[in-house]
């Protein structure tokens, strides 16, 4: 292969401004090695802190928040805990929750003002608009009744705050705005916060047969059972680019102008490139959990473990709680803006969550009438647009009134004038019981296996795999979503909208596959591919598109030792940075000879390597530059030519990894002869490696003893309103560069930017519980359990987070008491 390929496809990287800037001090360098954290021994417990008498609440309830800014709450009855739990989420996360409520309502203008507008409508659109009491009932007969509690304690916060200013968090204050008044269906009529899939992927694939290359998709995402996929019959595949606009205002986070200090457009463009949506695998947020039956753990009990994986944030995305009152004791994380939690225990059961790849999404396509645009085609017939009329406070401006259309299918987001289209999103998200992570307010009351797999029959989003592990040394594998049935095609491109694509309902919750006490003593999930090989192969459609299975490979390696598991184990096995695509790759370049003295020296720095990227790394520093920036692109060139440019993500790490293990993969699909293939392969990893080679002495020196991975690769926890804030103020909100470890397929998760190496998301949340030893689990939560700057627990976990550190998961209450460090009390008015 030219050399001037791999030499084109690396050379942006290395002119980045950035780059000079990356070296570290290694004193810097944090190890990844876990243990517990040694600020056990604080200072003594103190008295009430602070109380407040509050309108609504029943009895007397206490808030006690332990060293480490885990809320423990006490109450007399479930109530008043929903209640307590409302009132203190706002005390520790206001502005979180209500950027959360604005964005999901399309109210931001509101407060912001009308660059904000175009997102709001977008919001609007996949707001859920059905019958509420069907709504309501799909969550358990409590949902609704816990709902009105937690928006009520919410809201006593906000009444509290109106009449003591200065107790107000600094982002409102900078702002200049009031916090909102909430209502119970705010907490499940929003949608758009949720994980989704696969609408962006169907786009990408839609730009290849635009070409007539759609074989040539599978370099950007293979597709599990061997399924090969076609183009639906009447599609025009060939999109308008800013087709996705819409739906990426609707579901991303809120972005703040750092130029002009002030609130101001998103940073979406006025028009689209591929490049602006298309789903990057390096950036995919996945997760791991795994549970180990007592014959399987050292300590005689049963254990489980989740660190889900996704975007890092300042506050933390999850938000550690202990609810407890009579007839319900439970403990772990949930997403702050709804009541419950969704990962820990109760008592009796633990539980953890991975995202299943389950497809809950379509594109449709339709012809407008060309007498009536507000008409389109279906079964042969013009049908009328659906519209809702939606009025918009724009702060400054008058009330703006605009009109949402939609067609049966659901909203529409783009008209293309010139061909007489229009585009609307089907997604499962919009039925009955599908408010994301909502539907843990019924597992988490579950005392048994039967229970709890009953409560996950109704799970609607994300989908997901869900473990178990009980108190009597029960194991369990449970996944829950609603998965569309598509009788007549496999979801994985857009589809004409006139009749002939049509959902056949859902598939039955007891029709997913499940494991109960498993021979081998343990359970993992890691986002890979796990449906069994007996599953039904129509059954099969309800997902094609998986990630490289090799973090579940490695937990499948510790976890199948002939050994006894111990917490320690697992918390270490969080933390751990094997590679495996890292010892396929080295392996394979290992046995090419070469004359060339830079490809030696590279090779001399894989010498001896584990495969373990550390921070304090060289080999890891080389392979991930290798990897990512000269290989991958260079392999992209080959594979799709003058295509390759309609692929701005990483390529699919299965098919490349596979493609490059055996070269007689190439001939048959990508046209490269036979007698090339091989030489192709070999130089085509011998030139990247040597490229990469020569950019890392540009990043850290000629010296290859001296570079370090985790000088390379940080995290930097990011508030959505960082950017406006002067550098000199006395209120700082992001934390970080933290020096990191690990890389996208590694247990220890951690996906980054391509272009400077900056994490983007990982395990910021991490929990091994000791089932029925409940103090003697551990959990950690970056950067720290509060959301407000002021805070001692605002960024208190950061760095015990990056060395792998955890602190206890105390449950008892005497052990509670021994470690709280605020003690609230929440009175009724008398």
């Amino acid at each position: 292969m030219p050399r001037s390929h791999t030499l084109a496809a690396s050379k942006e990287l290395f002119k980045i401004k950035a780059i000079a800037k990356l070296s570290l001090s290694f004193s810097l360098l944090l190890t990844l090695t876990p243990q517990l954290s040694s600020a056990q021994n604080g200072p003594a417990k103190i008295g009430v802190q602070q109380s407040w008498q509050l309108t609504g609440l029943q009895n007397r309830a206490q808030i006690l928040v332990d060293q480490w800014g885990v809320p423990h709450i006490y109450a007399e009855n479930e109530a008043d805990l929903f209640f307590a739990q409302g009132f203190n989420v706002a005390r520790d996360r206001l502005f979180q929750i209500d950027l959360w409520r604005r964005r999901g309502l399309g109210q931001l203008a509101e407060v912001f003002g009308p660059a904000y507008l175009e997102q709001d409508k977008a919001a609007r659109a996949f707001l859920y608009q059905g019958d509420m009491r069907q709504e309501w009932a799909a969550y358990g007969a409590q949902a609704q009744a816990l709902s009105k509690r937690f928006v009520e304690g919410i809201n006593a916060y906000i009444d509290y705050l109106s009449k003591n200013p200065e107790a107000m968090p600094p982002e409102f204050k900078f702002m200049q705005y009031q916090p909102a008044k909430w209502q119970a269906e705010d907490v499940v009529r929003i949608r758009s916060h949720g994980l989704t899939r696969n609408l962006t992927s169907e786009v990408a694939r839609a730009r290849l047969a635009c070409t007539d290359n759609l074989a040539l998709d599978e370099v950007r995402q293979s597709l599990s059972h061997g399924w090969k996929t076609t183009v639906p019959e009447g599609l025009d595949p060939c999109l308008p680019d800013d087709v996705l606009r819409q739906f990426t205002l609707a579901t991303q986070n809120v972005t703040f102008d750092a130029n002009s200090k002030r609130v101001s457009q998103t940073t979406l463009p006025t028009t689209f490139s591929m490049q602006d949506y298309v789903a990057d695998q390096e950036t995919q947020e996945g997760s791991n959990n795994w549970v180990i039956a007592p014959s399987k753990s050292s300590t005689g009990r049963a254990i489980m473990a989740n660190d889900p994986h996704r975007a890092y944030s300042t506050p933390s995305l999850r938000y550690i709680t202990h609810l407890s009152a009579p007839g319900l004791n439970v403990i772990g994380a949930g997403e702050p803006a709804l009541p419950g939690i969704s990962i820990g225990h109760n008592g009796s059961i633990a539980f953890g969550l991975t995202i299943m790849a389950i497809d809950q999404e379509d594109l449709y396509v339709y012809q407008l009438n060309p007498n009536n645009p507000q008409q389109y085609q279906y079964q042969g017939k013009w049908e009328n647009f659906i519209q809702r009329s939606e009025s918009f406070k724009v702060k400054g401006q008058a009330e703006h009134q605009a009109t949402l259309s939609f067609t049966r299918h659901g909203p529409i987001i783009y008209i293309e004038s010139d061909k007489n289209r229009a585009f609307a999103v089907r997604t499962a998200w919009l039925q009955a019981g599908m408010a994301p992570y909502f539907g843990s307010v019924d597992y988490m009351r579950a005392h048994n296996f039967a229970q709890f797999k009953k409560a996950m029959l109704h799970w609607g989003a994300p989908t997901e795999n869900q473990v178990y592990a009980d108190t009597k040394g029960n194991i369990g594998w449970v996944p829950g979503g609603m998965a569309p049935i598509r009788p007549n095609w496999d979801g994985l491109m857009p589809v004409p909208g006139d009749g002939r694509y049509e959902w056949s309902g859902f598939l039955s919750g007891d029709k997913l596959p499940f494991s109960y006490n498993p021979k081998s003593g343990w359970f993992a999930s890691a986002n890979e591919m796990n449906l069994p090989k007996d599953y039904p192969q129509q059954e099969r459609k309800l997902g094609f598109e998986w990630p490289l299975p090799a973090r579940y490979l490695r937990i499948a390696e510790v976890l199948g030792q002939d050994k006894k598991i111990s917490i320690e184990d697992s918390m270490r096995l969080q933390n751990d940075v094997f590679s495996s695509p890292a010892k396929r790759l080295v392996t394979l370049v290992n046995r090419l000879n070469t004359a060339d003295t830079t490809q030696q020296k590279a090779l001399a720095v894989f010498k001896d390597w584990d495969y373990f990227e550390h921070a304090d790394s060289a080999a890891a520093a080389l392979f991930q530059v290798w990897l990512t920036q000269t290989l991958a692109p260079a392999y992209k060139n080959i594979m799709l030519g003058g295509q390759a440019g309609l692929v701005t993500s990483m390529p699919d790490m299965t098919r490349m990894l596979q493609h490059l293990d055996s070269t007689e993969k190439f001939p048959a699909q990508f046209g490269i002869t036979a007698q090339i293939a091989r030489a192709t392969r070999d130089n085509l990893l011998l030139n990247s490696l040597s490229i990469a080679y020569q950019g890392l002495e540009r990043l850290q020196g000629k010296d290859s003893k001296n570079w370090r991975w985790g000088a390379l690769q940080k995290t930097s926890f990011k508030h959505a309103m960082s950017a406006m804030v002067d550098a000199d103020t006395s209120v700082q909100f992001d934390i970080g560069n933290l020096p990191r470890g690990g890389s996208a397929n590694t247990v220890n998760q951690s996906s980054y930017r391509l272009q400077d190496f900056m994490q983007l998301n990982g395990p910021s949340f991490r929990v091994v519980v000791d089932v029925g030893n409940w103090d003697n689990s551990r959990a950690i939560n970056a950067p720290g359990q509060s959301g407000d700057p002021r805070s001692p627990h605002y960024r208190d976990l950061a760095e015990s987070w990056a060395k792998g550190d955890y602190f206890p998961l105390l449950y008892s209450r005497k052990a509670v008491e021994k470690n709280t460090r605020q003690r609230f009390e929440l009175l009724p008015v008398k």
